[in-house]
């Protein structure tokens, strides 16, 4: 986890004077992962004493979405040459290693603000990919804990990050604190419901809540050894073993049911598997290899 200090330092490094030696570096390459303004300045430049701090203020509260390169045209007039800039400040944005927007003059806080939002808009700082990542792979290992922490983390910065609300709500999901997943998914736009990682939580929460309305695994598993065309216990019983963590055995009922009586309960089975591939999410083995059997009884 970030500390305050580390967030100091990650903020300071999101703004740098750069160079003609190190342009490639510092903007051209650092463009290819976020967006970088370049700050066109002179020490001559009455405007651009104005406009640097206001630039330095907007990159900082955009938090780490963009980076702030600045470079005196006095000593390093190569690239401003380059690039045709004849009067200062001049601002030009990077992306992908090329100039794609820019202004020139000193303009106020809020047209600044407005042109980092618009350069930004629906982009992920690397840092907080970085934190997504880690939290994904946390929960992925089964520490819903540790991961909830850094989702937590991530929306205090960016409330409406989808992927974290996702995960945040399927942390709680796993260590049984339905309410709370509940209210974490109400928090996602009506917009966003349907984004991929949003609507594997939801079914990995509505999974949940019908584990808990089903009897004990092992009566549930008395019932399908005494009677194997107990649909029903069958199905409650693979909804029990999957909320277990036992997504083989779950799909291993449910496709047996889908094997003895497609039309069952209004081809229930199946569509309790599809809603288990929603929350295993496609890449899982479980849902590949669920969906393979799924294709072989259903084509036969």
């Amino acid at each position: 986890m970030l500390q305050n200090g580390d967030v100091a330092v990650a903020a300071d490094n999101h703004i740098k004077d750069t160079t003609t030696q190190t342009f490639m570096k510092d903007v051209i390459e650092e463009s290819k992962r976020q967006p970088v303004l370049v700050d066109f300045w002179a020490e001559w430049c009455g405007p651009c004493k104005q406009l640097t701090p206001v630039l330095e203020k907007v990159v900082k509260n955009a938090k780490g979405k963009v980076k702030l390169a600045k470079m005196d045209i006095d000593k390093h007039p190569q690239i401003p040459g380059q690039l045709g800039i004849q009067s200062i400040p001049a601002v030009f944005a990077f992306v992908n290693g090329q100039p794609i927007d820019g202004f020139m003059g000193a303009l106020p806080e809020s047209q600044v603000t407005a042109f980092i939002e618009r350069l930004t808009k629906g982009k992920v700082a690397p840092e907080e990919q970085d934190m997504l990542k880690a939290a994904d792979a946390a929960l992925a290992e089964g520490d819903a804990a540790g991961a909830a922490e850094i989702y937590a983390h991530v929306l205090q910065e960016e409330p409406a990050n989808l992927q974290a609300l996702a995960g945040l709500t399927r942390c709680y999901v796993e260590t049984g604190a339905l309410d709370q997943a509940k209210q974490t998914l109400a928090m996602v736009p009506e917009a966003k419901q349907n984004d991929t990682a949003v609507a594997a939580a939801r079914a990995a929460l509505e999974l949940a809540l019908q584990a808990s309305n089903v009897g004990p695994i092992a009566e549930l598993e008395q019932k399908v050894t005494q009677n194997p065309l107990d649909h029903q216990s069958r199905y409650d019983l693979a909804v029990a073993l999957n909320a277990k963590g036992q997504r083989k055995e779950a799909l291993d009922h449910l496709i047996e049911i889908v094997r003895r009586d497609r039309k069952w309960n209004e081809d229930g089975a199946r569509k309790q598997l599809v809603q288990l591939f929603d929350a295993w999410g496609p890449t899982d083995e479980a849902t590949l290899d669920g969906r393979k059997r799924l294709s072989s009884i259903l084509f036969a």
